[in-house]
């Protein structure tokens, strides 16, 4: 792995260096989601992922002494959206954005880490960029590695009851022992309450969705300021306009 990536609007002092070459094995997959969605006490013997492995990718995402992996979901338009891992001596957590590179800034969708910040995307949203695989792309390009590297920033009320069969044929597909990618599926999804979790929608002025949630950067429109045939451009890579709030 030691393609450089260069995003000069983040503004970190580090080097990135592309991470793709980390998803061709089941272990990242299940690290990534266990690590970024806090769930890491589960067993990888119990998803077909060798232990030692796992723990070798684990050691690779947080170690600070390492450049910063990058993975990048190219969405069409112009438009990516990154994971970092981002690794300094005190701590660590995975940051998304999308970036175009007409606008001169981040779109923040979340954090993982100790200052955890989110949701980041609606379920509609995840599944129209695990899908809108551009052709000559950068990054992945498999709607199911898509799928999985974003799921951490899920958050959605109004989550569809044939969720939990698309993700665990997403880890599946991605490696997990398919025996035991339906109960993962369940506890990588449990938290999404249906009563009191994120509600998504489009108010006035802008045509890209906004989040309920207090915690989530989402609460105003992403990437605000772009001008509004960026913004309607962005709006048609999250999965096109939602009922007004």
């Amino acid at each position: 792995m030691s393609t450089g990536v260069h995003v000069p609007e983040y503004q970190q002092d580090c080097e990135l260096v592309a991470g793709e070459e980390l998803a061709r094995s089941p272990a990242f997959w299940l690290v990534h989601v266990l690590m970024a969605m806090g769930k890491y006490e589960e067993p990888a013997e119990r998803y077909g992922v060798d232990a030692a492995e796992f723990d070798g990718v684990v050691d690779r995402l947080s170690d600070p002494e390492e450049p910063w992996p990058v993975f990048r979901v190219g969405c069409g338009g112009g438009h990516t959206v990154h994971a970092v891992y981002a690794n300094w001596k005190d701590g660590s957590s995975v940051d998304f954005f999308v970036r175009h590179p007409a606008w001169g800034r981040l779109g923040h969708l979340g954090q993982c880490g100790a200052d955890a910040a989110g949701p980041g995307l609606a379920w509609t949203e995840l599944l129209a960029l695990a899908g809108g695989v551009p052709e000559g792309g950068e990054g992945l390009t498999d709607p199911s590695e898509r799928l999985l590297l974003l799921l951490p920033l899920l958050g959605d009320a109004d989550l569809p009851g044939e969720a939990r069969d698309t993700v665990a044929r997403a880890l599946a597909h991605c490696g997990i022992r398919a025996e035991a990618a339906g109960d993962l599926a369940a506890v990588l999804l449990a938290g999404q309450d249906p009563v009191s979790g994120p509600r998504w929608s489009v108010a006035d002025g802008s045509p890209v969705a906004v989040c309920s949630s207090p915690y989530s950067p989402r609460r105003v429109p992403l990437a605000l300021g772009i001008p509004a045939d960026r913004a309607e451009a962005l709006a048609a890579v999250l999965g096109g306009p939602r009922p007004a709030a």
